[in-house]
């Protein structure tokens, strides 16, 4: 475990070798990510692979065999290999144990990539290849927190920020049920053709909101007072999460994803969930989303 710090003029970045964890996102020495407060939530930035959410079942099928995917994988539990770095980027690699094999039975190579791409932007990229000898399914996702209120405000308060789309839309989000499960039975309409939700205590009654389809693949987290905050481009990435901890945590998650934690209506073969990747032996998916804070 080890803290690997990333600048490009005023942006700095910190990022750990234990999980390719994101640590710290700061412009100008105002940090906007969450600081990993364990009263609240002991984490910062986790990578989400091979699954995302709960699987919802103890063992599911797949090519290869029995899985036994724990919630949001396992990326996050591991040391990360650092094999390339500069003063603006790095790039982990994460690849098949004994113990990643005994959960999901598939060889691969995880490579995790940060980097400044602009004077307030930080892409992470997701890199994976399926060295198995059969088709691979899994997801990916990212789970970034950040302060809210954000840094360098003053006298501005939760209720203050709101999630701003690129153009009016209308949304649902399904409800959070057994153990983390989602459900679209009775979904909860979030938006109705408009382009703002307003941040407060009451969105997250159901734990967390799960957006699909969003507009340009473009959330802004941000103030309504200062205008301080930050925007999430994520192509490539159909789902988003939104979450923050009851009952008054300090941050709010926004979460880019291309798979969701599972269904009840779903059965327990890997493959047959909605929007899971497969992946051909031999073959690369590479993904990336950025956070441009402001």
């Amino acid at each position: 475990m080890s803290i690997i710090t990333l600048s490009r003029g005023g942006l700095v970045a910190r990022v750990d070798t234990k999980g390719a964890q994101l640590m710290g996102l700061a412009l100008n020495g105002d940090e906007y990510l969450w600081q990993a407060d364990p009263a609240w939530w002991a984490k910062t930035s986790p990578v989400l692979f091979p699954q995302v959410g709960e699987p919802g079942a103890k063992e599911l099928q797949c090519s290869a065999g029995v899985c036994h995917m724990p919630r949001h994988g396992f990326a996050r539990d591991f040391e990360h290999k650092v094999i390339a770095q500069d003063e603006s980027s790095v790039t982990f690699e994460l690849t098949q144990s004994d113990k990643t094999l005994a959960v999901y039975p598939y060889d691969f190579t995880l490579n995790m990539t940060y980097a400044i791409t602009g004077d307030a932007t930080l892409t992470q990229t997701f890199k994976v290849t399926n060295n198995s000898d059969v088709a691979m399914p899994f997801a990916v996702g990212g789970h970034p927190a950040f302060n809210v209120p954000m840094p360098g405000t003053t006298d501005e308060s939760f209720d203050d920020y709101e999630l701003r789309f690129c153009e009016p839309w209308t949304g649902d989000s399904p409800k959070i049920v057994d153990g983390g499960m989602i459900s679209y039975a009775d979904p909860i309409h979030i938006l109705q053709d408009s382009d703002a939700i307003a941040v407060n205590r009451g969105l997250f009654d159901f734990d967390t909101v799960v957006l699909r389809s969003v507009p340009n693949n473009t959330i802004d987290l941000v103030s309504k007072v200062s205008g301080r905050g930050v925007r999430l481009d994520f192509p490539g990435f159909d789902f988003v999460g939104i979450w923050s901890a009851k009952p008054d945590a300090p941050f709010v998650a926004v979460e880019p994803w291309t798979g969701h934690a599972g269904m009840p209506d779903e059965d327990d073969v890997l493959e047959h969930r909605d929007n899971i990747i497969i992946l051909a032996p031999g073959d690369v998916d590479e993904r990336s989303f950025s956070m441009t804070v402001h």
